[in-house]
């Protein structure tokens, strides 16, 4: 595990991302809250392209909680079939709707630990939800958040608790609010598990990875 790096070259780091890609995004396609809460909870062990292939048509019809309890279990699998653990992911769709309805008249609510009581939807979940729609500092670590952290000394960690909180404490305050995605895009395209694309990387000279593949 790299040794953390300092404010300097945090900074130095974070301004080259945001200068490469000012509005970095991510990739989930959703309309309001509810279909991000959705869309995340069917992530888990799928890539975004594959919810968005199934989501696409499910979202045009089932937007709100109300509309995917009237749509059912059933018939939320035939859209879903194709991502993987898709039943348990129907089962956990159809009760978070149903608490979302019961308790919350229907809206998505705000805070991480109210997210976090709904079914599917753990700590990585409600991260994304508070960043993404709510523009919270949130930072929700994915395996490349993990990967990127530990190699190159932005957050190392153990764990995504450990690596979640070092992004949170060391990364500056006005890179916070995109920081997870910067972090996942270059994971994603860049600094990849297999073969790392070092010799095109923006932030080789300040990464701390040693086996760098150039």
């Amino acid at each position: 595990m790299a040794k953390q790096l300092d404010y300097h070259t945090l900074r130095e780091i974070f301004t080259r991302f945001q200068a490469a890609e000012p509005e970095p995004k991510g990739e989930l396609e959703h309309v309001n809250a509810y279909t991000l809460v959705v869309a995340v909870a069917l992530s888990a062990q799928a890539t975004d392209a594959g919810v968005n292939k199934a989501t696409r048509e499910l979202f045009k019809i089932a937007d709100t909680p109300q509309k995917m309890l009237d749509l059912g279990e059933e018939r939320l699998i035939e859209h879903i079939k194709t991502i993987g653990l898709y039943r348990n992911k129907a089962k956990n769709v159809i009760k978070l709707s149903q608490i979302l309805v019961d308790e919350y008249g229907g809206e998505v609510p705000n805070s991480r630990a109210a997210l976090q009581s709904l079914p599917g939807v753990g700590r990585k979940t409600a991260n994304v939800v508070l960043n993404m729609w709510w523009k919270q500092p949130a930072q929700a670590v994915d395996t490349h958040i993990f990967r990127v952290g530990n190699r190159s000394g932005i957050a190392p960690g153990k764990d995504v608790d450990a690596v979640e909180r070092a992004v949170e404490d060391n990364i500056p305050a006005d890179f916070q609010q995109h920081a997870h995605h910067w972090l996942i895009l270059h994971g994603r395209y860049h600094c990849k598990a297999r073969k790392p694309m070092c010799g095109t990387c923006i932030i080789r000279d300040l990464c701390m990875f040693e086996d760098k593949n150039l």
